[in-house]
């Protein structure tokens, strides 16, 4: 899948331009109908290969999940921008990673809603703090987000406060503004966050997400737009709704998926990567998102050891592969690849991107999209030395 070659020489800006720039129509239809984000356009198949997936934006540069994540996320080049949804009380989907929002919001700074911290179990885990299902989406859009991880990414914090939590419609009138204006679809990789904790509570999302993208006209195969999730039951039922590709995503190789634990399903992440696991995956999905370490795992020194035969598999069975997450800074980096000591210092991330492009996986999420493409730029066809 992915093509070898050496390093691709060249700065930031021309790389940015090269990536945002219009493209010309043809086939694929007018500018402003691939800007529109409805079908008709090319599929997933036809992304750049490696794909770079802005993980949550560019979060490693704003605050996680905010529209000024996601724009800064299309502007360094991201081929696709992801978004978690979470509903709110009053059943809005909303970009959150988690439900609980103390680390994401400035929500403890709002005496009125200090009665509602408390402590639930979500997926088992016991978790304390506010939670998106108890706000209305009027009392949601008043507070502001902050960076989730200061003290790793402390000039992220310039810009706590600049923007609100989007509700996903903002999201897809975003990408039709901003793939009118490029004069090209803005894809997403739309992930559903606890899909069987939120249906326990009344609160489902796939039906309201299908609806939205039956709106926006993202339900097709070939619709501009990922639909993503750790519980496999959860694309099963969005696959019964709309026909837009989808990808279950994989964890540790020794956990079970929530909605597995809950239908008493033996099989854990290590039986869904085996090829008869990656066929029965197949069988609904045409990904998978599985962590890093599930293609390369490190050993005990945090080094990067023998890789498995993941990539291999799954595409035997057709199944694209985007794993996550890759960042620059050395405490998220295999250990060989690490430089100096200060953990929120870079390290070489550009080493740690060309050791997984080199496997052939076809895209990869990060926090850090403009590094991603750089190094993608080597593994793409047709592209030599400058």
């Amino acid at each position: 899948m992915t093509q070898g070659g050496a390093a691709r020489r060249t700065v930031l800006g021309a790389a940015v331009l090269a990536a945002t720039g219009a493209i010309a129509t043809g086939a694929a239809g007018s500018a402003a109908a691939a800007g529109s984000g409805r079908d008709g356009a090319g599929g997933y198949r036809d992304l750049p290969v490696p794909t770079v997936i802005g993980h949550r934006g560019s979060s490693g540069y704003r605050p996680e999940h905010t529209l000024g994540s996601y724009q800064l996320a299309l502007d360094l080049g991201a081929d696709v921008v992801e978004q978690d949804l979470v509903p709110t009380k009053d059943g809005h989907l909303v970009c959150r990673h988690e439900n609980e929002i103390g680390g994401t919001t400035d929500v403890a700074d709002h005496p009125a809603f200090a009665p509602r911290r408390t402590t639930k179990s979500v997926d088992g885990v016991s978790v304390t703090g506010w939670f998106t299902e108890d706000f209305t989406l009027a009392e949601l859009k008043t507070l502001r987000a902050k960076e989730r991880i200061p003290a790793v990414r402390q000039r992220n914090t310039l810009y706590d406060g600049r923007w609100a939590v989007p509700t996903f419609e903002e999201v897809l009138r975003w990408a039709e503004r901003e793939g009118k204006r490029r004069g090209k679809r803005v894809w997403l990789h739309v992930e559903t966050k606890h899909p069987t904790y939120f249906r326990s509570l009344g609160l489902a999302l796939e039906e309201p997400l299908a609806r939205l993208l039956r709106r926006y006209g993202r339900d097709g195969r070939g619709s501009a737009v990922f639909l993503q999730s750790f519980e496999p039951s959860s694309i099963q039922r969005l696959s019964r709704l709309v026909s837009a590709p989808r990808v279950v995503l994989l964890s540790a190789a020794n956990t079970r998926p929530w909605d597995f634990e809950v239908a008493k399903d033996p099989r854990t992440v290590a039986d869904l990567v085996k090829p008869e696991g990656l066929k029965w995956i197949a069988s609904f999905a045409q990904g998978i998102g599985p962590t890093l370490d599930l293609i390369v795992p490190r050993d005990a020194d945090g080094r990067l050891g023998t890789p498995t035969t993941l990539v291999e598999d799954a595409h035997a069975c057709s199944l694209v592969l985007h794993p996550y997450t890759a960042r620059n800074e050395n405490s998220f980096l295999p250990a060989e690849y690490r430089k100096g000591t200060d953990p929120a210092a870079y390290g070489d991330a550009f080493g740690a991107f060309q050791r997984y492009f080199e496997l052939g996986i076809d895209g990869i999420f990060t926090d850090n999209p403009d590094t991603g493409l750089l190094a993608a730029e080597a593994f793409r066809p047709g592209r030599g030395v400058n």
